[in-house]
């Protein structure tokens, strides 16, 4: 029965029209599932039931490809709250994009490599920060305030930020390193603070943090920084 249930999902797949739309969205569901770096041409041709070259009518070349899914992704973060000030239609704004990257933990690594290599950001993007900036503008703030605004915010407008602190597995430690006692005489206030702080082992902005709520107390300490400017 599985066997059947997979011929007809194939069969499904091939009588579907093929879209660009189609195509991104299995990009992205692929993502999903295995990673980014996992995701190829050749596999996403198979899992839409077509063969690689069909796939060059929609998306030109494998950038492309990663562009347009970047465009899905910033396409699931809410629009704007109608009829509520400046600060709080950030604050939910950005959270929602963090939700977003939350559902695809993939994304932020795609969104900033692509920003870098693009002479300007995708279309989605461009359309996403133009709203942010109306945001800021309704709300009083001058044309050089927003600009100024826009950059402390940098990337946490689209729900990641560059930590100080990356305690992701690297390479292995250096055998040259003096004893953690030693560490600890050298650099007592970083020893003080990683002992105080309770652990949270899932935490990708650090041991010790718990995510969300350090994203929340930056976006929150930004925007009444912001607020405060305000004349």
């Amino acid at each position: 029965m599985a066997e059947i249930s997979r011929q007809a999902d194939a069969v499904h797949r091939t009588r579907t029209p093929l879209s660009r739309q189609r195509v991104l969205s299995a990009a992205v569901a692929l993502a999903d599932e295995g990673g980014v770096d996992a995701l190829s041409m050749r596999k996403l041709a198979q899992e839409l039931g077509v063969v690689p070259m069909a796939l060059y009518k929609h998306v030109a070349h494998k950038n492309e490809l990663l562009d347009g899914m970047i465009d899905v992704l910033v396409g699931e973060i809410d629009p704007p709250v109608a009829d509520t000030d400046w600060k709080t239609a950030v604050r939910l704004r950005v959270l929602s994009a963090r939700r977003m990257l939350l559902r695809h933990p993939w994304a932020s690594g795609i969104i900033e490599a692509r920003m870098k290599a693009r002479a300007a950001p995708t279309p989605a993007v461009l359309a996403y920060l133009d709203s942010m900036i109306g945001i800021f503008r309704a709300g009083g703030f001058s044309v050089g305030l927003v600009h100024h605004a826009m950059h402390v915010m940098g990337s946490r407008l689209l729900g990641f930020s560059q930590e100080l602190f990356d305690d992701a597995p690297g390479p292995e430690p250096d055998p040259d390193a003096p004893p953690p006692e030693e560490m600890a005489a050298r650099y007592p206030h970083i020893a003080e603070l990683a002992s105080a702080v309770a652990h949270d082992a899932g935490s990708v902005v650090g041991s010790g943090c718990d995510d969300q709520y350090e994203f929340e107390f930056a976006l929150d300490l930004t925007l009444d920084g912001l607020a405060r400017l305000l004349p």
